[in-house]
């Protein structure tokens, strides 16, 4: 039958997962750093996600796709429901994370710190801060310190840091600003450190945009830190 259904722009999509709690319906998840809608028969075709979309990624279309189940729809909200499979945005789902035994540590165990330039958060630094030229950058999300142990001497250590929330920030104005900073000054590299999150795909996005429109070939590499502080 021909009727009402969100249409999800791959293109402009993101991975942030703002329109997963939006659809009470579940119809849509993320997949693979993506929007998708899984199901024509658990969209109502209403568009309940489209305000919910910051990339303006989701639209209505008309076209054939198969008729409303309300029981499918219960069936996926279940599901959902479901303690194995938690719900709504991954990356903002709750979890208990059982962490390693304990060990008895000394305050030289942890080594100096790696920090060499202030401020950090990627908003407040001016391009034309001093500790850019010639830097070698490492871009994080905010997470990432937090979840993997040894941040400052395996990823930290000679690096310049800039860090963000690709979720809770404005990613245009970081775009912008990392172009300013790749395009004024001789950046030597770009690593992108981001967590596994779905959302956090968008440290990853808004890096290479920001690389492409600076119009320079400068070495680019990316590590996923998982919740538990693994690399991926």
């Amino acid at each position: 039958m021909i009727r009402n259904i969100v249409k999800i722009d791959e293109e402009k999509c993101n991975g942030c997962g703002l329109c997963v709690p939006a659809c009470a319906e579940g119809a849509i998840q993320i997949i693979n750093g993506k929007a998708k809608l899984v199901a024509d028969n658990l969209c109502d075709g209403l568009g309940a996600c489209l305000g919910d979309c910051p990339q303006g990624a989701i639209t209505i279309e008309q076209r054939d796709a198969k008729e409303f189940d309300e029981q499918a729809v219960a069936a996926s909200q279940q599901a959902v429901r479901a303690p194995a499979h938690g719900g709504g945005c991954p990356s903002s789902r709750a979890l208990k994370l059982a962490p390693p035994q304990k060990q008895v540590t000394t305050k030289t165990d942890t080594g100096p710190s790696q920090l060499g330039n202030w401020p950090v958060q990627l908003k407040l630094v001016p391009p034309s801060a001093p500790f850019l030229a010639e830097a070698d950058l490492l871009l994080a999300a905010d997470c990432v310190p937090f979840a993997y142990p040894d941040f400052h001497q395996q990823f930290l250590a000679d690096k310049t840091l800039l860090i963000g929330c690709p979720k809770l920030d404005d990613v245009e104005a970081y775009v912008e600003k990392l172009t300013a900073i790749l395009s004024q000054n001789d950046i030597q590299g770009l690593t992108v450190l981001h967590m596994e999150v779905p959302c956090c795909t968008g440290l990853l996005s808004l890096a290479r945009q920001a690389l492409a429109a600076s119009g320079k070939a400068i070495p680019f590499e990316t590590v996923t830190i998982g919740i538990k502080g693994d690399v991926k």
